[in-house]
């Protein structure tokens, strides 16, 4: 099912391709050229809004590049470490012999080292989808991080000096230095880096590393996270990845070990149209394979502990974990949020980088770690790899405190799903190409089938009914009936509470340009199922604030909150009136700031990185919204029921 605002954005990225073509602007005042992004992409905010980003490094590959005419014979890069790379470590990076610092001298780091980083002059049309639309050969093999030398603050000044050459027992040739620190982990391929000038707009190649580096243990399992199967909460699906293909072990508990079972996906699963899009082209990277496997007879509520591996390939540690309680019992406390993605934990450029996503995580793992927490919600646009394949490695890396000790539940969003041609409702590039596939090999949630990512679980005394804005929600879909029939067979004895979530929200203050944040078809067609069956919570994602309403429907407050007990705000829902809705994008993607006005259902609106803590007993729903950076609740509230 296509909406109409799905049509008109692509019918608008069309016509601003056609533009970009004759706009694209080339300057050759530089001694090399200078081929920089159009304004008319620099300054389109509005245009590429949710899809994928735009930036000079991310449209890197569409640069010729060629060896630099630098006749230097004294340049050289080189790295401190061994040939071997430990899972996770930190590279020095040195680069010597410069003759003349530039602002525009820059060390990418390559994997595989093979992988091709000269030009590819064929391949233009391949990556105009990007939104850079100039007529240039493509980089053929993308640089999974790069750093400007002038990340070391002696560089331009050129504090570290080294003497190349003496002439007479004086130094004649006097060079400059820097060093720098790249954050990596085990993606299993190696690693070669490559020293360029020109910028990240107009590169060439000064010098490539004379060696590269490969990790220890390329088949070593790693980032295992955990997700709940079903709702008795005696089973857990364990997920993680390695270099290896056999089949592993899952030991468990009192001497229990299982099988896993192995997946994968290939570049010839990913989406692409007459544009091959970064997922099919130049972001692809070897995922590796995928592990599951089920630990089963477990207890709800309940400390235990794990390992996977085997001795061919090596061994995760010993790591503990808490089951969730089994729906229908007396409580339950989770975390939930949207929109993370991951950031780089050195000064590297990358192509997606979600500020808020380091200090959300580390405060999430102090919860984990105290105990305070027995799952995770996070509701759609999870790692933000969007065709850049080795990104979700780093994400797995970065949500394992979290991931691995509470079950990890996930909603599908717009960066993990859409692209043209593909079924999905908005017809836009924002996945790269991934369509879903390396997301649903990740993350296996108790989903009807493949690429139908809805499903519904019960923790404590809620029922949790998760659905996919990215797939026909429309009267009679599939989705839909199957929203209607999850919700109308909920037991309010069993589970007096009722949890809506999904990516795209139906309530906003943030309008969103030609992308409507809100979609007014989804909202005409879906609300109407949430006060049918009296939903007493809609959480949501996509919009990266948060906000929080009245008891709403159709735009109008049917209830507001008065000051409880507590002293907060408190939704009696003992005479249910409508839903309460929050938007909780706000855990990592650059914030959306809020207008000056907005609508009176519009209670709560704050532009802080946080995500939001709820405790439901039987009797209360508490939603608490944390900011990760202080730790201090920005907002809370209570729905209670007599």
């Amino acid at each position: 099912m296509f909406s109409a605002m799905a049509f008109s954005s692509n019918f608008l990225n069309f016509l601003l391709s056609i533009l970009l073509v004759f706009f694209t602007s080339h300057s050759s005042s530089s001694s090399y050229p200078n081929y920089s992004l159009s304004n008319i992409v620099v300054n389109s905010t509005t245009e590429f809004i949710n899809h994928t980003a735009i930036s000079e490094f991310r449209i890197l590959n569409r640069r010729v590049l060629s060896k630099c005419p630098d006749p230097n014979p004294y340049l050289s890069i080189s790295t401190a470490s061994n040939s071997s790379l430990s899972d996770e470590a930190f590279v020095t990076v040195h680069v010597s012999g410069i003759m003349v610092p530039s602002k525009g001298d820059w060390v990418g780091m390559i994997s595989p080292s093979y992988a091709d980083a000269s030009s590819c002059p064929f391949n233009a049309i391949q990556y105009q989808q990007t939104g850079d639309l100039t007529e240039l050969p493509l980089l053929c093999h993308y640089p999974v991080k790069a750093q400007y030398l002038s990340k070391d603050p002696g560089y331009l000044s050129c504090k570290k000096k080294e003497c190349k050459k003496h002439v007479h027992g004086r130094c004649a040739v006097r060079t400059c230095s820097a060093t720098l620190s790249f954050h990596v982990v085990n993606f299993r391929t190696d690693i070669e880096f490559v020293l360029f000038a020109g910028g990240f707009g107009t590169p060439c190649i000064l010098k490539r590393s004379n060696s590269t580096l490969s990790f220890t243990n390329p088949k070593q399992p790693l980032y295992g996270h955990l997700s709940s199967i079903d709702s008795t909460a005696t089973s857990m699906k364990v997920r993680w990845v390695s270099g290896d293909k056999a089949p592993q072990q899952l030991q468990y508990g009192k001497g229990k070990s299982v099988t896993s079972k192995v997946s994968t996906f290939t570049q010839k699963d990913m989406c692409s149209s007459f544009l091959k899009s970064p997922a099919k082209d130049f972001g692809w990277h070897d995922p590796g394979f995928v592990h599951s496997a089920v630990m089963t007879g477990l207890i709800p509520s309940s400390a235990n502990s794990y390992r996977y591996g085997s001795d061919s390939t090596g061994w995760s540690g010993k790591i503990s974990f808490k089951t969730p309680p089994a729906g229908g019992s007396n409580e339950v406390r989770f975390l939930a949020y949207g929109d993370m993605g991951k950031a780089p934990r050195d000064p590297s450029a990358e192509h997606y980088i979600q500020p808020g996503s380091l200090s959300v995580v580390k405060a999430m793992a102090d919860e984990v770690s105290a105990g305070n927490v027995d799952s995770v919600f996070h509701i759609g646009d999870i790692s933000y790899a969007t065709g850049f394949l080795v990104e979700w490695d780093y994400f797995l890396h970065l949500i394992t405190p979290v991931a691995a000790h509470v079950s990890y539940m996930t909603a599908i969003g717009n960066h993990e799903r859409d692209y043209i041609g593909t079924g999905s409702v908005y017809v836009t590039p924002d996945s790269g190409g991934e369509c879903g596939v390396p997301y649903e090999t990740y993350f296996q949630m108790p989903t009807p089938a493949k690429d139908k990512p809805w499903y519904s679980i019960e923790q404590g005394s809620v029922h949790f009914t998760v659905i996919s804005t990215e797939h026909n929600w429309s009267l009679n879909s599939e989705q839909y009936e199957w929203m209607k029939k999850d919700m109308a067979s909920v037991n309010r004895i069993k589970t007096p509470w009722l949890i809506f979530t999904g990516h795209r929200p139906m309530y906003s203050s943030i309008n969103g340009g030609i992308l409507k944040s809100v979609d007014d078809d989804f909202v005409k067609a879906v609300e109407p199922l949430l006060l049918a069956n009296k939903v007493d919570l809609a959480l949501w994602g996509h919009v990266h604030n948060y906000e929080r309403t009245c008891a709403v429907y159709q735009k109008e407050c049917k209830a507001l909150p008065t000051n409880g007990a507590s002293g907060i705000d408190t939704y009696n829902s003992t005479n249910y009136s409508a839903p309460v809705h929050a938007v909780i994008g706000m855990a990592g993607f650059s914030l959306d700031q809020f207008p000056s006005q907005a609508e009176k259902w519009s209670l709560v609106r704050i532009a802080e990185f946080g995500y939001v803590r709820v405790h439901a007993t039987r009797n209360s729903l508490t939603i608490e919204y944390v900011n990760a950076n202080t730790r201090k609740l920005e907002d809370s509230f209570q729905i209670t029921r007599s």
